[in-house]
C-alpha cells in the first residue's frame, strides 16, 4: 500500500525506523527485529540507507521482510555519493521487490567532501525527480522542525523545503525534535508557505544520556528545561533512562495527537521493547 494512502484516512497512526546491519551475518537479527515490532502493526516502517550507498542491498532484503510481516514498508534512498545509474539500478531492484514507497534523502556530506564536476546528484529534489520519472512511486522527503543546519535561516529553508515538495513529495516525515512546540510552529509556518503535504513528526525515545548528544548533532534541535532536567536526575542508570525516555516519548505523542497531529513516526534504534512500550501506552487512544 502507498504511505500517501494511509495518511488520508484522517485518523491516528504510528510508524517505526529500523535500519539494516552493516554485516551480512547480521542480517537474520535484524529480520527477527521486524517481526517482532510487526507485532504492534505499526501503519509502516521505513528502513534506512546505508552510508553512501554501501548495503544498499541489505536496505531491500530488510524492506522485503518488512512486507513480508504485513507492514507496509518505506526504503530510504540517498543520492549524494551516487551515480545516476547507481540510483536506477537500487530503485529498479525495489521496484522488483514491491515497494512502492521511498523516502528521498540528499545524504550527510562527508568530511573533505568537494562535489565533482560529474556530480549528478547535489540535492534531494534532483532525485525526487528521478525517482518520479522511473515509476508510480509514492515518494516523502525529510524536513528540520528547527531549521536545516546548512540553512542560513528559516526563510532560506522553507523556500528549499518547498521546492523539493513541488517537485512532487507526497509526504514529508521531521527530524527529531523533543519541544513539541517546535514542530507545531513549523507545520503552521509550512502551510503559510503553501506547502500542504502531511508533515510526518519524528519522536526519537532517548534511552541514554549518550544517545541524546549524538542525536542532538545531527539534527540540530533544542532540548528543553524539562528533558535536561530528566537526563540529570536518571541519565546515570540505563535501566531508568530508558523508561522516562518511553515515558516522556509517549507523552509527546499523546500531546500532539491532542493538537491534531495525527501522523508520528518512532525512530526506534531497532529497539522492539521500546517501540512496542510505547505502542502499549498509546493502545486505547490509537
Amino acid at each position: 500500500m502507498k504511505i500517501s494512502t494511509i495518511l488520508k484516512n484522517n485518523r491516528a497512526t504510528v510508524s517505526f525506523e529500523i535500519f539494516p546491519p552493516k554485516k551480512w551475518d547480521k542480517i537474520e537479527s535484524t529480520k527477527a527485529v521486524v517481526r517482532e515490532m510487526s507485532k504492534a502493526q505499526p501503519a509502516f516502517m521505513s528502513v534506512t540507507y546505508g552510508a553512501s550507498g554501501t548495503g544498499a542491498g541489505y536496505t531491500r532484503e530488510i524492506a522485503e521482510a518488512v512486507k513480508d510481516s504485513g507492514i507496509t514498508p518505506l526504503s530510504h534512498l540517498t543520492c549524494l555519493t551516487s551515480t545516476r545509474e547507481k540510483i536506477h539500478s537500487v530503485v529498479s531492484d525495489l521496484k522488483e521487490s514491491g515497494v512502492e514507497n521511498i523516502l528521498a534523502l540528499r545524504g550527510d556530506i562527508p568530511e573533505g567532501f568537494e562535489f565533482p564536476d560529474t556530480q549528478y546528484f547535489e540535492h534531494a529534489y534532483q532525485l525526487v525527480n528521478e525517482i518520479k520519472s522511473m515509476g508510480d512511486f509514492c515518494i516523502g522527503g525529510a524536513c528540520y522542525p528547527e531549521i536545516h543546519p546548512e540553512s542560513k535561516n528559516r526563510v532560506e529553508d522553507l523556500e528549499y523545503l518547498k521546492e523539493k515538495v513541488d517537485c512532487g513529495l507526497d509526504f514529508l516525515t521531521s527530524q527529531m525534535f523533543f519541544d513539541n512546540e517546535q514542530f507545531l510552529n513549523f507545520v503552521e509556518m509550512c502551510r503559510v508557505k503553501g506547502i500542504e503535504v502531511p508533515v510526518i513528526a519524528g519522536i526519537m525515545p532517548i534511552a541514554n544520556a549518550k544517545q541524546i548528544r549524538r542525536s542532538i548533532e545531527l539534527s540540530n534541535c533544542s532540548v528543553p528545561k524539562k528533558f535536561y532536567k530528566i537526563m540529570e536526575r536518571f541519565g546515570e542508570d540505563d535501566v531508568s533512562m530508558q523508561q522516562a525516555g518511553i515515558i516522556y516519548a509517549t507523552e509527546q505523542i499523546i500531546d500532539l495527537m491532542a493538537n491534531g497531529i495525527n501522523n508520528i513516526h518512532i525512530y526506534t534504534m531497532n529497539k522492539p521493547a521500546v517501540a512496542l512500550k510505547i505502542m502499549d501506552g498509546l493502545r486505547d487512544i490509537l
